[in-house]
């Protein structure tokens, strides 16, 4: 049985723990809550973006747009948005477990990763995967430009048919202990099928408007994608910080209770040896 002294150091490092998980619980829920926000705030906009270039598309004759023409699939790009840092739950693990699982389905291309995160980073290198850019330190609350930038260069290398498909791998929020991996194909840009028509008027002309907003759309659904995915590792944080504190404050009880005892069997001790020294004595 362990000793008091043993018992008491083992009680400080699990309080000094506790403190700190606690800590980054706190920072993760005020982190949430501003990302969160964006995140949803997002969404509709997001949602109508999307139903205006379905609109259009479908009132295409001939899609003659470069982001827009299938063409033989050779090589797959896929966007990895994960954590920079560990201590998220299963946030980085189910992502990456999904995207394994999901390139068997690309057996027969080559894929080439855009890993956003250091935990993407690392699950390419270390998984002798091909990687393109990496792309670290993204804003708790992502920025606009952070996207643009990740955006100019998936359609710069796009085309350049250096990928013929490109794909994003993220969680989704869904609340703040629910993440859903998601796999969503960016390119080509092929609209819903049986979209309807649109009856907007084009001016100056339907090219022009499609030059200018097939990019923007692009530009939006990385941004939103990096809003989902730093909501959901915030509330993952928040949710495994939270279970590590509970986690210590039974393990606090547990070790209170041991000290209690192991004092106790001290004192009895003690009683027995002053006792038997006194019978020793008479």
């Amino acid at each position: 049985m362990p000793g008091e002294q043993d018992i008491k150091r083992h009680i400080k490092s699990v309080k000094s723990t506790q403190q700190i998980t606690k800590a980054m619980k706190m920072v993760a829920a005020s982190k949430l809550r501003k990302t969160q926000k964006a995140a949803v705030i997002s969404r509709p906009y997001t949602e109508k973006l999307e139903q205006l270039l379905e609109h259009v598309i479908a009132s295409l004759e001939v899609k003659t747009h470069s982001l827009m023409i299938a063409r033989p699939v050779k090589n797959v790009g896929i966007v990895l948005l994960t954590s920079d840092r560990g201590l998220a739950g299963g946030y980085n693990t189910n992502l990456l477990r999904m995207v394994a699982t999901q390139e068997a389905k690309f057996k027969d291309v080559g894929i080439k990763y855009i890993a956003v995160g250091r935990k993407g980073f690392d699950f390419v290198r270390k998984g002798g995967r091909n990687l393109q850019e990496d792309f670290s330190n993204i804003s708790d609350t992502p920025e606009f430009v952070e996207a643009k930038v990740i955006a100019e260069l998936v359609v710069d290398s796009y085309e350049e048919g250096m990928y013929d498909e490109v794909y994003l791998a993220y969680q989704q929020f869904i609340s703040t202990i629910q993440q859903q991996p998601v796999l969503k194909k960016l390119l080509p840009i092929a609209g819903e099928a049986g979209a309807a028509p649109s009856e907007y008027i084009f001016e100056p002309h339907r090219a022009k408007v499609l030059d200018v907003l097939l990019p923007k759309y692009i530009d939006n659904e990385v941004y939103h994608a990096l809003l989902e995915a730093k909501a959901s590792e915030h509330g993952a944080r928040m949710v495994a910080m939270g279970a590590s504190t509970d986690n210590a404050n039974e393990m606090l009880e547990k070790l209170a209770l041991s000290y209690n005892r192991a004092r106790q069997a001290a004192i009895t001790r003690e009683i027995s040896e002053i006792v038997a020294g006194a019978n020793a004595l008479s």
